[in-house]
């Protein structure tokens, strides 16, 4: 019964997509009468229309859920259109005007009103929801840090309907003035807004703007402990191109959470690292459409080095010798070329070179040995240039076995070759 233009405003159309039905808003008024509350205001309510033939809309019907004392507004359909969110300030709303929806169970039937929360709703107006095909959710709000008046932010939803992080637009879009009812076709990247921005009429009317978007992906996420699940504050996010070259980065602050804008149809490494923890990385390929992508990095506690342990805070390789030799093999030059390195860059730096053996041979061999490979390893050092007075060496010969290969204990080579090695403690 009834058309759906009346002398009252009507406003916010959400069409199904077969374009069979239309969900829209209307001053309290219907069949030719006014609704008012108690104080004599006509509310705003949500009706209901479908189409017949070419241009008739007919059998328009309120929805269960609207009242004379509160206003229900703005339909938004989800893309599978069994959902419809709306603007309120019915009970339990939080703020001025909330963001709802209810779930449509059939031609007439919905479900209970469900708030969306304080991660979403302010005290302030939240109003003119839409719901993209990928689905997000942009809505105007005058409650959160914006240019000026309403504001558009957009949100994520998840896989229960309900916001995830909060983002706002910016410019151009958000002005110092009133921006919203914002829609966008993210396939043809076009969008239209309301705002009161210098328009024809000035900051006294609204006029209708076009958006042509530039596809944009949003890449956010947390930065915790893989084993406890905590929150790891001051942790560095990289992201890489495709190249492994830097992009950009940043130090997550108190809530651990980072957030980046990339581009569209690219390959990035999303690295996180920080101290006393093993770095990790994620390997994103960004889709051809705008989108938000939530990728959570997840750092595992590394092995804390003591902190007079030159080689473990350098990552280095053991120093190992051949069974009853002294020389320095190619593969430890590769190491302590790390430790010359470290030498010329903090020329403060003093270090004790501990050598040991294994356990074959006698006591005394062995500590004659161990000495000698201290010796040869400080020896190495000064041919490079260090000098003499920031190196001291020992050798402790089989006494500081690092495994069970004791005397009389049958063990491998390899077994016997852990405890051959060189160790650099730091003495200042």
């Amino acid at each position: 019964s009834g058309n759906i233009a009346t002398k009252f405003h009507e406003s916010s159309p959400a069409f199904t997509k077969d374009g069979l039905t239309v969900y829209f808003t209307r001053n309290n008024f219907m069949d030719g009468k006014k609704g008012k509350d108690k104080e004599k205001n006509i509310r705003l309510k949500i009706y209901k229309a479908t189409k017949l033939g070419e241009n008739l809309w007919t059998n328009v019907v309120e929805l269960p859920f609207n009242s004379d004392n509160y206003s229900v507004a703005h339909p938004a359909l989800t893309p599978d259109g069994k959902r419809l969110y709306f603007s309120s300030d019915m009970p339990g709303t939080l703020g001025q005007s909330d963001l709802w929806y209810v779930d449509i169970l059939g031609d007439t039937n919905y479900g209970s009103p469900v708030n969306l929360g304080v991660g979403i709703n302010t005290e302030a107006r939240e109003n003119f929801p839409f719901i993209s095909a990928n689905n997000v959710l942009y809505f105007s709000t005058d409650g959160r840090a914006g240019l000026g008046g309403m504001d558009i932010f957009y949100t994520q939803l998840n896989d229960e309907g309900m916001p995830t992080d909060i983002l706002t637009l910016g410019s151009p879009i958000n002005s110092g003035k009133d921006d919203f009812g914002f829609i966008i076709d993210e396939e043809r990247n076009l969008g239209f807004l309301s705002s009161n921005r210098d328009g024809a009429s000035g900051s006294i009317g609204d006029d209708i703007y076009r958006v042509n978007r530039i596809c944009e992906i949003t890449i956010n996420g947390l930065v915790t402990d893989i084993d406890t699940g905590e929150l790891l504050p001051g942790s560095l996010v990289t992201v890489l191109d495709e190249n492994n070259n830097p992009v950009t980065s940043m130090t997550v602050g108190r809530d651990a959470k980072y957030n980046f804008n990339l581009e569209c149809d690219k390959q990035y490494t999303i690295r996180g690292t920080k101290d006393l923890y093993e770095p990790t990385e994620k390997i994103v390929s960004t889709p051809k459409e705008s989108s938000i992508l939530n990728i959570p990095l997840e750092l595992k506690a590394s092995d804390e080095c003591p902190p007079n342990d030159l080689g473990c805070r350098l990552n280095l390789q053991p120093i190992y010798f051949d069974f009853d030799r002294f020389n320095i093999r190619p593969d430890a030059a590769i190491e302590l070329a790390k430790i010359l390195a470290a030498m010329r860059e903090y020329p403060e730096l003093i270090i004790h070179i501990e050598s040991h053996t294994d356990s074959r041979g006698s006591d005394s061999y062995n500590e004659l040995l161990s000495e000698r490979r201290a010796q040869s390893t400080l020896a190495w050092l000064v041919d490079k240039g260090v000098s003499r007075e920031r190196l001291s060496a020992k050798g402790y010969g089989e006494y500081r076995l690092i495994n069970e290969c004791s005397n009389g204990v049958q063990c491998t080579e390899v077994a016997h070759q852990l405890n051959r090695r060189s160790m650099f403690i730091i003495q200042n």
